[in-house]
């Protein structure tokens, strides 16, 4: 129409139908955190939910991390030293790929992280045994099996029953980024770096959907992370 090679947008004339208004999403604040942490120190899903809220990973990034996408020692010799991190290069979407291009991302582990993601591979092993080493997933079932998103909702709310303060009707597993986000936010840690821990391609998204406040290795998360929850 405006290089007039056409009289009328056809498209005008079509009745859309009217969405269904979406779930806003929200952020736990430090004190719900701890909560939700102190809850689910028993659960088979503790060390996902950790590793969600202490590195901003996606849950469908989760679900499809290896073990050996997972380096719990690093090369402190090295030079520069490289921390203990995770390779977050899958995810369950249709080809295996991420996100974005820049969602392919590896993220430096905080202690807390590191120490857990320990006791969960030697638990996996000796409960999973040989489906454990055969399939290599991180998270999956007692049988080794991928998880799934509907498993994980499930099981995340059963975990977080206890959670003083936190409904577990209310909260769902990918709001545990969202409050990754937004603790970041409070800390201090400038957007521009958030947004790349995240995997965002812009500050746009992460400043619009994200951020819950008014206010290589990529390590700035690890580091803060490492000092707001201090062991």
């Amino acid at each position: 129409m405006a290089r007039d090679k056409v009289k009328r947008n056809v498209v005008a004339l079509c009745s859309v139908p009217k969405g269904k208004g979406g779930r806003p999403s929200k952020a736990l604040t430090f004190a719900q955190a701890e909560a939700v942490l102190k809850a689910a120190e028993s659960s088979r899903m503790y060390a996902y939910i950790v590793l969600s809220l202490l590195t901003g990973a996606r849950t469908e990034e989760l679900r499809a991390l290896m073990w050996d996408h997972v380096d719990l020692d690093g090369a402190q010799d090295a030079s520069p030293p490289v921390p203990p991190h995770v390779a977050v290069w899958r995810s369950v979407r249709a080809g295996g790929d991420t996100k974005t291009r820049k969602s392919r991302r590896t993220l430096a582990l905080p202690k807390r992280c590191v120490d857990l993601l320990r006791q969960h591979r030697e638990a996996q092993q000796r409960e999973q045994g040989d489906a454990w080493s055969e399939s290599g997933l991180v998270f999956a079932s007692a049988t080794g099996k991928p998880l799934d998103a509907a498993n994980v909702r499930r099981d995340f709310r059963n975990a977080i029953k206890d959670a003083q303060g936190v409904d577990p009707k209310e909260w769902t597993p990918r709001e545990l980024r969202h409050s990754f986000v937004s603790l970041l936010s409070d800390s201090g840690i400038p957007l521009e770096e958030i947004s790349r821990l995240v995997g965002h391609s812009s500050t746009a998204v992460t400043e619009a959907v994200y951020r819950k406040q008014i206010r290589p290795v990529l390590q700035g998360g690890a580091t803060a992370m490492d000092h707001i929850f201090e062991q």
